[in-house]
């Protein structure tokens, strides 16, 4: 097999494409998903079956191979909350600063040794064939008192990795794609997908 692969990106969200891009950059030729197919609805339990239902989704409508991810945020003082429910956590309509503050608000008082939590993504290809490579990429760390730094997205502004020197995920730049989650998890896929040509 010549070239590098190629994936249709499942993913709208531009934040998360860009930053897939940079993780995958070299290692595989990524397509936009193509703006004609609609959002897939993410009812999994589990990240695995959402990732799996936006790869089979863009694999059926574009007749190509196809890379989506789904992560979860673990807090362990919520019992594994938000979890799979992470991008939806203050309910369907709601964005990334609601779903923050609903989990900052539920954290009030707990003190900061039991803040800890873990981003967990999952990265699946599914190929017209219906043959799947799978990874996943985990990061360990603890939830801030509050908000801090602007960029990244969804709750990197409170999400500080064990890995790291104190600074929240939205405080790192492109410094946290070395230890994130997203880059494990695609940096892993990119491997798995090496091996087999």
């Amino acid at each position: 097999m010549t070239g590098l692969p190629r994936l249709v990106v499942a993913s709208a969200n531009p934040d998360k494409v860009a930053e897939i891009a940079l993780v995958l950059d070299g290692l595989v030729d990524l397509e936009p998903r193509p703006p004609q197919v609609p959002d897939v609805v993410e009812d999994g339990d589990t990240l695995e079956a959402n990732a799996r239902l936006k790869a089979v989704a863009i694999c059926v409508a574009t007749g190509r191979a196809a890379v989506a991810d789904d992560t979860g945020l673990e807090v362990d003082a919520l019992g594994g909350a938000p979890g799979v429910h992470s991008a939806r956590y203050a309910g369907e309509e709601c964005d990334a600063g609601a779903n923050t503050a609903r989990l900052l608000a539920e954290l009030a008082g707990v003190p900061a040794g039991r803040r800890t939590a873990r981003f967990r993504t999952v990265a699946l290809v599914r190929r017209p064939d219906g043959t799947e490579v799978q990874a996943t990429g985990t990061v360990e760390g603890h939830i801030a008192a509050g908000p801090s730094g602007g960029g990244g997205f969804g709750y990197d502004p409170v999400f500080v990795p064990v890995e790291g020197d104190g600074r929240t995920f939205a405080e790192m730049g492109d410094e946290k794609h070395a230890v994130s989650h997203r880059g494990r998890a695609f940096r892993d896929l990119a491997r798995r997908l090496a091996a087999e040509t």
